[in-house]
């Protein structure tokens, strides 16, 4: 099986960016951890980052054609935003999951709405980057 794990904006900035929210780990990091959990279940997973909304939705459409199993999603600001990759989810066949990093819900008030929630299966927030394996393993475990 293959999956897919996008990040939106801001996310190629993790190690860097606020740690005091998002800690210290990269994408680079997350990427190994995904492609470690993958392997042990005979799975792939690619890892892609764009800070463009129209890129994103581009990869959310080409999953379906890709036959991707599942999408791992940390949609950064543009889960508060966009009505856009709000209708791209809703438009494919392909399951999703929405991750964040830090607990939106105890954030400032504009986080705590997600355009994306209803159209995925869950969300995961708040649980740190843990929350992409835990994702990816709902996933596997199917």
């Amino acid at each position: 099986m293959k999956y897919l794990c996008l990040n939106g904006p801001n996310l190629n900035r993790l190690g860097k960016r606020e740690p005091g929210i998002y800690g210290s780990e990269t994408l680079q990091d997350i990427d190994k951890a995904l492609q470690k959990l993958a392997g042990e279940f005979g799975a792939t997973i690619e890892l892609k980052q764009s800070n463009h909304e129209g890129q994103l939705i581009d990869w959310i459409h080409d999953a379906e054609d890709n036959e991707i199993a599942g999408i791992v999603f940390n949609p950064g600001a543009y889960t508060h935003t966009s009505v856009a990759i709000r209708d791209a989810i809703a438009s494919v066949n392909v399951p999703v999951i929405e991750v964040h990093i830090s607990n939106i819900h105890k954030r400032e008030e504009f986080r705590h709405h997600s355009y994306l929630a209803p159209e995925c299966v869950g969300q995961i927030s708040g649980l740190g980057t843990k929350g992409y394996q835990l994702a990816l393993r709902m996933f596997l475990e199917k």
